[in-house]
């Protein structure tokens, strides 16, 4: 078994409100090292003992990409919910992804952005997206983590099952990767499991095996795929640091093109099923001529590649409802992709991640009521419900796009239809376009976006002007419609 990369917990106990019939929780085991199992870990070390992360990989000294991160070489962006979660979580975290090099993205000020057939006006920034790199994030979470004495991680090692039965999971059974033949796999007891180890997990087999039963699965997949490569950016002459091209039921292709750190931008380009963009060089290039404008096109001519592209297919929103009433074990947790993936094109995974964390942190905390193991599991699906209900409703409108989910209800059709007039309005409305940017950032609940101000522009004000053409310029603050 590989060697803990941390010291071994300090043996005292602050105390825990998961309690056995015996004895609170001495040992939590998280299964995963990426950022939910990593936050979670940090949350549940201030009522154990002692928590283990258990992780498939070999852990980087540095930010590198890894096998188990599939997706870490694209695009991803820290929302400013996510942001503001994660400082709640580990004050300081966000200027020391500053002080490493990571951007941050002021919206709409600092994105040319074309959606639903029109430009964004570039007024006055309302929300911000950090752009670093799926590793630094990754990285820098770890090294604060794993710097906690209650915390050990266990790495280049899988689990293979679950302890106990289906009243109660006492532990996992664990085998060592890539050493050859194995006796068997060994047993580590706990006192809580909480699985945070990804899209592929596999509790719903490990649950059967016990006996209780696996979660009924929600799927929505539109088939999107996409491809990203690294390139050495030219500079546009212009002030905008990206651009972005959000693909639509009538234009499905998109992109997204934003610094990283290192001087470095990535670029990703997006299709639907049979359509998908290649992961050659030359390819890549003229997949981008398929866009609604040749900008991005354009762009990559003149940009210097510094990878080859890499491609990702598994893209389905995919919500397994542990929190719904079934024959399951107390003493385990589902949390992040294992609990509730969605399509990667919207940006919301690294956010999430770090909501479940803060919604597993206040319910322990909470001393009105006992956290079971139901209780937490539904508060962990609520910290993720925001960016299903954005993600599986906009991939629903999508051409080709199948699973369980996909069925749109009658009494889901005045919302769609007067969020459908929100986007066509936040491309050209300060008002409306800041409201809908906090709920798609997922700083503030969906509700934002009925407010009387909003609900007065959505409903009775004139279909705002927007630019004709790429507007490769911010708005003077003082414009006046910029706020």
């Amino acid at each position: 078994m590989a060697e803990a990369a941390n010291r071994t917990a300090d043996g005292s106990h602050r105390g825990s409100p998961y309690r056995r019939a015996d004895r609170p929780v001495r040992h939590a085991v998280v299964i995963g090292g990426s950022l939910a199992g990593l936050l979670a870990a940090q949350v549940l070390a201030d009522h154990c003992d002692r928590v283990t992360v258990i992780e498939r990989d070999r852990l980087p000294d540095g930010p590198e990409p890894r096998p188990g991160v599939p997706q870490s070489r694209h695009t991803h962006v820290l929302l400013e919910g996510g942001q503001r979660t994660l400082e709640t979580l580990l004050p300081g975290l966000v200027a020391e992804l500053r002080e490493h090099g990571a951007p941050r993205i002021g919206m709409p000020s600092d994105m040319v952005q074309w959606q639903d057939g029109r430009w964004y006006r570039r007024t006055r920034a309302t929300a911000h997206l950090l752009t670093g790199s799926r590793p630094l994030l990754e990285w820098l979470v770890r090294r604060r983590v794993l710097a906690n004495p209650r915390i050990d991680a266990v790495t280049g090692t899988e689990v293979v099952g679950l302890l106990g039965d289906a009243a109660r999971v006492e532990g996992v059974r664990l085998r060592a990767r890539g050493t050859g033949p194995s006796p068997g796999p060994e047993q580590l007891p706990a006192d809580l499991v909480v699985d945070a180890s990804g899209r592929g997990s596999k509790a719903a087999q490990w649950l059967v095996a016990l006996g209780a039963e696996a979660p009924h699965e929600e799927t929505l997949d539109t088939g999107l795929a996409y491809t990203t490569g690294v390139f050495r950016g030219i500079h546009d002459g212009t002030d905008s640091s990206g651009y972005y091209i959000v693909p639509n039921p009538r234009q499905p292709f998109g992109a997204v093109v934003l610094p990283v750190e290192g001087g470095r931008t990535l670029v990703t380009l997006s299709g639907l099923r049979g359509s998908e963009p290649p992961t050659d060089s030359a390819g890549f290039t003229e997949f981008a001529a398929r866009l609604p404008h040749p900008l991005v096109h354009d762009w990559l001519l003149k940009a210097e590649p510094e990878s080859a592209p890499h491609g990702f297919r598994n893209t389905a929103n995919v919500r397994r409802r542990y929190d719904l009433p079934g024959r399951r074990p107390a003493g385990f947790l589902v949390t992040g992709d294992a609990l509730c993936t969605f399509n990667p094109v919207y940006g919301q995974g690294m956010t999430v991640a770090a909501l479940s964390a803060a919604a597993l942190r206040d319910t322990l905390r909470d001393h009105r009521r006992t956290p079971t193991t139901r209780r937490v599991q539904r508060a962990l699906l609520r910290a993720s419900q925001q960016a299903w209900d954005i993600s599986a409703g906009a991939d629903k409108t999508m051409p080709g796009a199948e699973g369980n989910a996909v069925a749109s209800r009658a009494v889901d059709r005045p919302a769609t239809w007067y969020l459908a007039r929100v986007q066509q309005r936040s491309a050209g409305d300060p008002v409306v376009g800041a409201a809908f940017r906090s709920a798609l950032s997922l700083s503030a609940p969906l509700s934002v976006l009925f407010t009387p101000r909003v609900a007065r522009a959505v409903l009775f004000g004139p279909a705002p002007s927007t630019p004709s053409a790429p507007p490769m310029w911010r708005e003077p603050e003082d414009h006046p419609a910029a706020d």
